[in-house]
This record gives structure tokens, sequence and C-alpha cells, in this order.
């Protein structure tokens, strides 16, 4: 369904003006979060859109942000955030899962995002495969995503953060739980590449 070239690149210092173009392109995304909700300086959220946007360069700047952006020259269209446990703790229904948890993953991917102007067109999975690379580079091992159940009802893109089951399973993902009323916990090991 792509129909233009792209590249993956991971998230760094030297990309962030790729990544800030396509987070501002986009209103700051979901209310101005600049993709901070997961990670542990979340209660440092309420400083708006600036604070959320200085906060995020920041981690990214400290390598501990990481995303695989999806690009189409120097313009970041797509992106999928992953982390270790550690750098994501803020995950959706967080004390069921810990109750339920099983096993501590290797690495969790917690946000897939697409501008709008490019959905539809494959860029969710391009985002999330690009992520699987990065991650058998830096070594591999358990990776954890929380996708969401959409059913026959169609939902809002806000509330598909992290992209939907059935995309999960085309990428190799199995099903292990359910998480809260839409959400599901998959997971899949990646080898070291």
């Amino acid at each position: 369904m792509i129909t233009i070239g792209y590249s993956i690149q991971p998230l760094t210092a030297h990309t962030w003006n790729a990544f800030a173009g396509l987070v501002e392109r986009n209103s700051g995304l979901f209310r101005g979060c600049w993709c901070i909700h997961f990670h542990p300086a979340f209660a440092e959220r309420g400083q708006g859109y600036e604070g959320n946007r200085a906060l995020k360069k920041q981690l990214v700047e400290a390598g501990q942000a990481h995303a695989a952006l999806v690009m189409i020259g120097d313009e970041a269209i797509a992106w999928a955030q992953y982390g270790t446990p550690d750098e994501l703790p803020n995950i959706q229904h967080r004390k069921q899962y810990l109750a339920e948890a099983d096993i501590t993953p290797d690495y969790r991917i917690t946000c897939v995002f697409v501008d709008k102007r490019h959905r539809n067109q494959g860029y969710a999975k391009a985002a999330l495969a690009g992520a699987l690379d990065l991650i058998a580079a830096q070594g591999g091992g358990v990776v954890e995503g929380y996708p969401h159940e959409i059913g026959e009802k169609r939902m809002n893109n806000s509330f598909v953060y992290n992209g939907t089951r059935t995309m999960y399973e085309q990428a190799g993902f199995e099903f292990v739980r359910s998480k809260g009323m839409k959400n599901t916990v998959m997971r899949r090991t990646i080898r070291p590449a």
C-alpha cells in the first residue's frame, strides 16, 4: 500500500528537528503531549506544550527516549516509540498489568503515530517494523506492545495510539491477554541483528 519510498531512522539529537516537525504539524499530539506520557517524567507533563516539548528534547538528548522514525527525504511522517520498562513505565491500565504480569519484557512499544497526510497507507506497519529492527540492532529481546481491540466500530485515531491487534499479529506478535476494556498485551521475541 505504501507508494512512496521511505527510510527508517532512530530518534536522536540528529533527527530531533524532523521529529519535532512531525509533532508540530500535528498540534503537539494528543493536546500537546509530545509523546512523554509513558516516560517516568510524566509527572512533569503539566508544563503544557512548550514544557512537554523541552522535556522530550531533553530525554532524547540524554538517550532516554527512543523511536523509529519513518522518513520521506528529510521529513518524518510517522514513528513508533519504544524503550525499556524503566524508560517507559507509565502504560495504560498499569495497575492491572502489574497484577497480572508473568514476565518483565526487555522492551515496550508504547506509541505508534502517523501524520494525518499519510494515514491508511501502511506507514504505521512500517514504523512498527522499524522499531523491531532497531531493537534487534540493540541486542533484541522480549518485546511487548499494547495495541487496541477495535472491533467493528471505528475508533478515533487518538484512541488507537498504539495501533491495532491485527497490525501486531501481522508483525508476528502473539496475544497474551486483555488489558482494560479495549487494550491487549501482545508479545514477540526479537533476535539480535
